[in-house]
């Protein structure tokens, strides 16, 4: 293995999520996201950071509900992969799907330009 990819195995990932909420399944959406965070940090799968959440309304397309926006750190790369093994975050996960319209995840990389 090479130092490089030893590296990106073990380095914390930032997570940005873009969830596209149901008109009428906000408050829904609100309590399950509540507890996201909170469950991922108690289980040791991110870091000591808090999540950053954003709520806005896309004045650009024909969507009709919310969008929310949750930025937090994975510890590591496989961290996403043991949450999904994780019945305690699988109870968050599996109740947000038909309250969804869509979501986006993005890893995000600092660059300098």
């Amino acid at each position: 293995m090479s130092v490089d990819s030893r590296k990106s195995t073990i380095s914390p990932r930032i997570n940005l999520v873009v969830y596209r909420v149901k008109k009428g399944k906000d408050g829904q959406f609100r309590e399950l996201l509540a507890q996201h965070w909170p469950t991922l940090q108690r289980l040791g799968l991110v870091t000591q950071e808090p999540a950053r959440i954003w709520r806005g309304e896309n004045i650009r397309s024909n969507f009709d509900g919310s969008t929310w926006i949750e930025m937090f750190t994975w510890k590591e790369d496989r961290s996403s992969d043991v949450a999904h093994q994780t019945p305690e975050v699988m109870k968050i996960w599996e109740p947000m799907g038909p309250i969804l319209e869509g979501m986006d995840i993005l890893y995000l990389e600092p660059q300098s330009l």
